[in-house]
């Protein structure tokens, strides 16, 4: 129960803070409540998903279904591949909605506050994963970052090319599947997880016109590759004289 009533006073406190910043902002944006209406709705059907019988059902029934010795690491990698996704599509020249600068800024600001926010919920949310490692289940990390790096794909591309713009949540999906079938988190703590990245970076792209800064704009001579090797994630930046 206090579980419960912490995460609802979160995503409460999150709600109320980005409502009282739209109706003050200079230029607001619209349609915000209509933007936060499936991310919500992922996370209160987490909250009340989780620790019910439903849930233990559902856990007992997949292992069943996938086998109890079922591991794979596949999900540390495809937690990345919406990243990869992005540049990608900018060096294939593929029209998205803002410059590599603007994109690489939304794309860090949402998944350092995704992650922050995850890493506060289970450091105070004592909830046992299901193979028993730790009680750190509650939201998957793995999940709510995929999805916040997902959704940036998906507002970058939705108006060029809906297929490319979805298939950062198909990566995203794939990679909460896996936690689950790793037996690693609860369906509640994979909902959560997807709610809470989608939540952050509607928030983040709905009013990135407060931090529109670009020293790069017209700079079209310069890009940035993502750099995948021995575990370590990073970017290379390069420019065209």
């Amino acid at each position: 129960m206090k579980r419960k009533i912490l995460t609802i006073l979160v995503i409460f406190i999150l709600g109320k803070a980005a409502a009282q910043v739209d109706s003050t902002t200079v230029a607001p944006k619209t349609n915000l409540l209509k933007k936060t209406i499936v991310p919500l709705s992922l996370i209160g059907t987490g909250i009340l998903l989780s620790d019910s019988g439903f849930e233990k059902s559902f856990n007992t029934s997949s292992r069943h279904w996938i086998g109890n010795d079922f591991e794979t690491s596949l999900d540390d990698y495809t937690r990345y591949a919406p990243v990869a996704t992005l540049y990608i599509a900018d060096i294939a020249g593929i029209k998205a909605k803002n410059h590599w600068f603007d994109q690489t800024k939304n794309l860090a600001l949402s998944m350092i506050l995704t992650d922050v926010l995850t890493r506060a919920l289970k450091k105070n949310i004592y909830k046992l994963r299901p193979d028993g490692a730790n009680e750190n289940a509650f939201p998957s990390g793995h999940t709510s970052i995929t999805f916040a790096s997902g959704a940036v794909v998906y507002e970058e591309f939705k108006d060029a090319s809906p297929l490319l713009a979805y298939s950062g949540y198909g990566f995203a999906t794939l990679t909460g599947g896996l936690r689950l079938a790793n037996n690693k988190h609860w369906i509640s703590d994979v909902l959560a997880g997807a709610g809470l990245g989608i939540l952050v970076t509607k928030l983040v792209y709905h009013f990135d016109y407060l931090f529109k800064w670009n020293p790069f704009i017209n700079s079209k001579d310069m890009s940035l590759i993502p750099r995948y090797s021995e575990g370590n994630v990073g970017l290379y930046f390069s420019k065209k004289f």
